[in-house]
């Protein structure tokens, strides 16, 4: 399988979650072997920042990197994105210190990488693959992790609103089955913590445009949920994103509960610290005649495979 960057440059602009400020992005083809590299521009120049586990330095309310001298927040629905759709080389500029939440999901990202189109190159993809299984787990709450060709997902949540209860989503992330099952996904919080986080000067870009905000009994969107689990479609994307910190695509299966950026970011970090034991550093077999990669589109929500609600709510 060959490495993929993209093919024309994109950008957009946006209003940042947190600091509730207007933020300009540029996405720009790179060479292999480059990965996905952040070029965050302010008035002093640029800083150059890839991802890696250790320059996560906050997951509050959501992943931000740094790297001791420049900070970039909310990056993970842009980086679940990129990974998500395939793609391994690409240049990531911002003029801010966040990404655009967009509507709070990905698929605004998934358009722009349709716009600059997919582009293979000539190297093989490296991938690191999970070798032998795992259990992290950490207030009953865990990742497993076991061998297996591809990126495999099995997520489950549970919260104590009626309208969420447990819900469990398998899925093998590939470009069409990311776009189609999980970029339309929002964020999504409650309005008891949007309200303190509002007072305290929190999450000022935060508004029902960008999340899914719940009240004691249900949804206060005006149009509803996009998916009838949109919630755990949403943990899932996230999840795909803060894997996306490792740096290399990973390959394995990892059956998800209750995580957040959090504990995915401990989990990544013992796996880097237990790198020989867990891991391994693999090139991809290159086809013999490998077709032109096509673009991918934003397919129509489809019932996946394996999942979708599970169980009963937590509150009658």
């Amino acid at each position: 399988m060959h490495q993929t960057t993209i093919r024309n440059t994109v950008r957009c602009t946006g209003i940042g979650l947190h600091g509730g400020r207007k933020v300009e992005l540029v996405l720009r083809p790179a060479p292999e072997d480059t990965g996905i590299l952040f070029a965050l521009r302010s008035g002093s120049g640029t800083s150059f920042l890839s991802p890696k586990p250790r320059l996560v330095v906050d997951t509050g309310l959501a992943t931000s990197l740094g790297n001791g001298h420049d900070q970039i927040a909310t990056v993970e629905h842009l980086l679940a994105a990129v990974r998500g759709m395939g793609i391994d080389n690409i240049r990531i500029e911002v003029q801010g210190r966040e990404l655009p939440i967009m509507d709070g999901s990905a698929a605004s990202f998934v358009y722009l990488l349709n716009q600059a189109s997919v582009r293979r190159q000539a190297k093989a993809r490296k991938v690191l693959a999970i070798t032998r299984p795992l259990v992290f787990e950490q207030d009953g709450k865990y990742i497993k992790a076991t061998p297996h060709d591809g990126f495999l997902v099995d997520y489950t949540i549970q919260f104590a609103h009626p309208l969420i209860g447990r819900q469990n989503l398998s899925l093998e992330v590939t470009p069409d089955a990311f776009a189609a099952d999980i970029a339309k996904a929002r964020t999504f919080g409650f309005l008891r913590e949007v309200e303190y986080l509002h007072a305290n000067g929190l999450a000022l870009g935060g508004t029902l445009d960008n999340a899914v905000v719940l009240d004691e009994f249900g949804v206060l969107n005006t149009d509803g949920l996009r998916y009838p689990d949109e919630f755990v479609r949403h943990k899932l994307l996230d999840f795909v994103g803060d894997m996306a910190v490792m740096g290399l695509p990973l390959h394995g299966r990892f059956e998800v509960f209750a995580s957040g950026h959090a504990l995915n970011n401990s989990f990544l970090r013992y796996i880097e610290d237990h790198a020989a034991e867990y891991v391994e550093e693999r090139t991809l077999a290159l086809p013999d005649s490998a077709p032109k990669t096509a673009p991918h589109t934003i397919a129509p929500a489809r019932e996946p495979a394996r999942g979708g609600l599970r169980g009963q709510p937590a509150l009658a």
